[in-house]
């Protein structure tokens, strides 16, 4: 189980953006960055457009904490790396939300290279 409630996902699923702040080792949090998201299941995942060298990436992926706010929700959450059997299911859903955009904007985050810059969150607490 995922620890995200149906109306969590549901709300969070149906933004458009998602706000999300890592934290700094001292505990305080970073700016919030607006990214794209999509849910698979009961599980909510990000990925970065710009490969694993992108700064709000690195700074998730090295804390591994911090705050998403999306859909009139505001969580503590967990970024973990997701398991890679998960690919083809986000990328029709990040293709099913956001393609009106282009494929400027779609084609960074689907696809094989994007495997390696995918994040699942998890609620904290």
């Amino acid at each position: 189980m995922s620890g995200w409630t149906p109306d969590e996902l549901r709300a969070i699923g149906g933004a458009e953006e998602l706000q999300l702040a890592s934290a700094r080792p001292d505990g305080s949090l970073r700016p919030f960055v607006t990214i794209w998201s999509g849910v698979v299941g009961e599980d909510l995942y990000v990925r970065s457009a710009h490969g694993p060298e992108n700064g709000w990436f690195r700074r998730a992926q090295h804390s591994g904490i911090g705050r998403i706010s999306a859909g009139g929700l505001e969580k503590d959450v967990a970024f973990v790396a997701a398991d890679a059997d998960v690919a083809d299911a986000l990328d029709d859903v990040l293709h099913a939300k956001y393609d009106r955009f282009g494929p400027a904007f779609v084609d960074p985050i689907t696809g094989p290279d994007t495997v390696a810059t995918t994040l699942r969150i998890v609620p904290r607490g």
